[in-house]
């Protein structure tokens, strides 16, 4: 296939962004889109001019931080996949492609393609965490009894990957989606109970704080999201803060 890439160029956060255009020739249908971009990448490096950063790790769909916004849509035009499992088959030959950062004033761009999503880390500090010892002692686990349904909404929640699809997807940047799949893996078990009301109090003061929207119960969060986070979880989160608050 033969495509036009229109990407964006940033050299820094402080400095002025654009699009730039790339023609690409030789894109295979089972080349995922990072290996593409690797495919462009080396053309630029033999020509001498700098590469194009975007940020991977895992490239198997585990670690969320290949956020690329194409052609407008988080991940691009498949659905339940990340990134790196986007292949171009998904793509005609001719297309043009425009591949941005996800955009989000708590998302700041660092180079590029590559923005600073560590506000999602500052969520889960404020409480995306439990006291209760889960060394793996296999006398305690039989001793609390948990609902499958509750546990399988936990494992659930809990396949969140950070990625920020939901935050980019949102016409208010909101991080909703992500801040209640974290409340609701441990809201849900047990284990969980014990920091419930200071978790959710904490963690959706600290999104607020990060500069996230409110919801906009549009759902494009969900729609976007690689692992299919529901937004029964939004719904859930509300719940614990609004027993959380009368507790005061």
């Amino acid at each position: 296939m033969k495509l036009t890439l229109k990407i964006w160029r940033q050299k820094d956060n402080k400095s002025k962004g654009e699009l730039k255009t790339y023609p690409i020739d030789g894109v295979e249908g089972d080349m995922s889109f990072l290996e593409m971009l690797d495919v462009l990448n080396e053309g630029l490096i033999n020509k001498g001019e700098e590469p194009v950063v975007f940020d991977h790790d895992c490239r198997e769909g585990i670690c969320g931080s290949c956020s690329l916004q194409i052609n407008g849509e988080p991940h691009g035009p498949d659905r339940l996949v990340t990134t790196c499992q986007l292949h171009m088959r998904m793509f005609n030959d001719g297309d043009t492609i425009v591949i941005e950062p996800f955009r989000a004033k708590a998302f700041p761009v660092i180079k590029d393609l590559v923005v600073d999503r560590s506000a999602f880390d500052r969520i889960q500090q404020a409480g995306g965490y439990i006291s209760v010892n889960t060394s793996g002692n296999t006398i305690d686990a039989n001793t609390i009894p948990v609902n499958k349904h509750d546990a399988d909404e936990s494992f659930n929640a809990a396949t969140c990957i950070g990625c920020g699809a939901c935050v980019a997807a949102c016409k208010n940047a909101s991080a909703m989606l992500f801040t209640s799949a974290k409340v609701s893996q441990f809201a849900l078990l047990p284990q969980g109970r014990i920091e419930a009301t200071e978790r959710v109090l904490n963690m959706v003061a600290q999104m607020d704080k990060e500069g996230f929207g409110n919801c906009s119960n549009t759902g494009a969060c969900e729609i976007e999201c690689p692992k299919g986070i529901s937004l029964e979880n939004i719904a859930r989160m509300n719940r614990e803060y609004l027993s959380a608050s009368l507790k005061g």
